[in-house]
């Protein structure tokens, strides 16, 4: 006889060695050492691809009592053989016929831990394999359990959740369709072995309206919200052609499902801080808790708001302010992230609430809430810094959509506060333009208190002056520069000195000392700097007999990368050129003020 077979010949005489002893000793009697030789015996049986053999041992009626209290040691090297087998191995169809012995036969208790350990074991590229492969014993488990049924389950779907949090979420169409380490599929499934458990909560909701077994139910709220966070924030829910059925839509439409059929979709939709949140002694830990809990409700909201999933449900009684008003705390969640998946979804959940309402219909009282001074600012910071440029340009383009949503009074405060926060010239300078457009609207079609007169006077303060008088850097800060003397032209055009309805003419000393004075100096001196850089440049590049020559450049107060002096050059004169075209356009108010004041003094005279 071949040594490799009597080997495994051997194994299974072992098996049915231990098993004809521990079937004679009452349940009470079995020992540590028999687990261990059953075990060995058993895993021996499985590496040595004699599953068929071992299969028969369980299924045998005589060996229950075993197999009950024995058999969840089993699972590890089960799991591991599956892996090993090819798909239409017959050994792996066995040791799948075991592992559902197992889920029927053995204790559940010991079972349960043993399917938790083994999941909780996995890493990498298995991880998804291992949680779909023991989902379906898990359940059959969870269902026999009598005692701490409902922390069972939660320990479970957390157990699954965490192990699945570390794999990347697949984005690009491509990446969807080949769903690489399973984690699409993955998920769906994880859904389906909840839903015994979500129809359990259901029926005992319906039995009483006053149902007390809150256990489970929170058990299930907080695997939705993990959901929520993991994989749906940063998951890619637009439809896409070609993918008939989206995995990751079809998932978020049954967590939404689910939370409505436990009646907790519009609660969690209204209220930021539903369920009761763990006392944690470790701030960390309740800082933690807090952050995940907000990027879940943003979550939710961008599903319910931008993709409409469990719109059906929701109650049309809502005004479009009051809305906005609930999701500025999510929108600002989203835009705080840097992930072009979670920010687009800021940008896209506030630009749904946004297009909801009228022109002008956004009361200025609103902008008491500190979300609404936050999320424009926020905005700014996108559309300064972002490395997209769809994302920057969507940015402007909402913060225009949320101006023009306020009433006068608040573009007049929301004006104000961007002025004072952007810190950036060019954004200055769109507000700026805002100003000029909200003071044409007022001159010329409609009564406005807060862009004439003495309220226009406080902003104008702001828009008509220079950061640092003349010594102000003009380069950094000529979108700014640009747009409030364009502002000053139109002013003295349009505001005839006899109406002087926006007040300009009355406080035209104040903006000449302020702002037209300095800026001329600082012209002056700018322009002078900079020529003579140019001289300076050009005579080295003479003695150096090279335009090649390579050395680095200030501007702006930045040192720029190193370049040949013929790029410096073209800086410089660039720079000269900005110089040039605010000193036409001063040189054109200048006089205007003049023809303007000289006319009025005419007909004085």
């Amino acid at each position: 006889m071949p040594e490799e077979h009597s080997q495994t010949i051997m194994a299974v005489d072992e098996l049915q060695a231990i098993i004809q002893r521990c079937q004679i000793l009452e349940e009470a009697d079995f020992k540590g050492e028999d687990f261990n030789l059953f075990q060995v015996a058993g895993q021996k049986c499985l590496e040595d691809g004699y599953a068929a053999q071992l299969l028969e041992v369980i299924q045998n009626e005589k060996n229950k009592v075993i197999v009950k209290n024995m058999g969840w040691n089993l699972i590890s090297p089960l799991v591991r053989c599956i892996f090993m087998y090819k798909q239409e191995d017959d050994k792996r169809e066995h040791c799948l016929r075991i592992l559902e012995q197992l889920a029927q036969l053995c204790n559940p208790k010991e079972l349960f831990l043993g399917l938790l350990e083994q999941i909780e074991q996995t890493s990498g590229e298995q991880v998804c394999q291992t949680v779909m492969l023991l989902l379906q014993p898990l359940q059959t488990v969870l269902l026999k359990l009598q005692n701490k049924k409902a922390y069972s389950v939660g320990l479970s779907l957390a157990v699954i959740m965490n192990q699945l949090t570390p794999l990347p979420v697949p984005y690009t169409k491509q990446q969807i369709e080949e769903d690489k380490l399973g984690l699409c599929q993955c998920c769906n499934a994880v859904v389906d072995f909840a839903k015994p458990f979500v129809n359990e909560v259901v029926k005992n909701m319906e039995k009483s309206s006053e149902y007390n077994d809150m256990e489970l139910k929170e058990e299930l709220i907080k695997f939705c919200m993990k959901s929520l966070q993991y994989p749906l924030l940063t998951a890619q829910l637009e439809q896409l052609e070609g993918i008939e059925e989206h995995p990751f839509r079809h998932f978020a439409t049954e967590i939404t499902d689910i939370l409505w059929n436990i009646g907790e979709l519009i609660p969690l939709v209204f209220v930021h801080h539903k369920g009761k949140s763990p006392l944690w002694e470790n701030q960390e830990f309740a800082d933690i808790e807090r952050k995940n809990s907000a990027d879940s409700l943003a979550c939710l909201s961008y599903l319910m708001f931008v993709q409409h999933f469990g719109v059906e449900c929701f109650p049309m009684v809502f005004s479009p302010s009051y809305l906005l008003l609930c999701n500025m705390t999510h929108i600002e969640v989203l835009l705080k992230r840097t992930e072009e998946s979670v920010l687009s979804k800021g940008l896209d959940l506030f630009e749904s609430c946004l297009l909801r309402m009228e022109d002008n219909s956004l009361h200025h009282h609103y902008l008491e809430f500190r979300d609404f001074i936050n999320v424009p600012q926020d905005l700014v910071k996108i559309m300064t810094l972002c490395p997209m440029e769809h994302m920057r340009k969507k940015s402007l383009s909402i913060l225009q959509l949320f101006i023009d949503k306020f009433d006068t009074e608040g573009k007049y405060a929301l004006f104000r506060c961007l002025l004072k926060t952007s810190n950036h010239a060019g954004v200055e300078g769109y507000i700026i333009k805002n100003i000029k457009d909200q003071i044409h609207l007022a001159l010329t079609e409609y009564d406005n208190i807060w862009f004439t007169g003495h309220h226009l006077i406080s902003l104008l303060d702001l828009v008509l002056s220079l950061p640092e008088g003349a010594e102000t850097d003009l380069l950094q800060n000529s979108d700014r520069i640009m747009a409030s003397l364009n502002l000053l032209r139109y002013l003295i055009i349009k505001d005839c000195e006899s109406d002087n309805q926006t007040g300009v003419w009355t406080t035209l000393g104040k903006i000449e000392q302020n702002f037209l004075k300095p800026l001329r100096v600082g012209l002056n001196m700018s322009k002078a700097h900079y020529e003579a850089e140019i001289k300076n440049k050009k005579e080295n590049r003479k003695e150096a007999h090279s335009s090649n020559t390579v050395c680095s450049v200030t501007v702006s107060g930045e040192k720029m990368p190193a370049m040949t002096t013929g790029m410096q050059l073209q800086v410089l004169h660039s720079a000269l050129f900005t110089f040039d075209l605010i000193e036409s356009v001063l040189a054109r108010v200048e006089e205007l003020i003049e023809v303007k004041t000289k006319a009025v003094m005419d007909e004085n005279s």
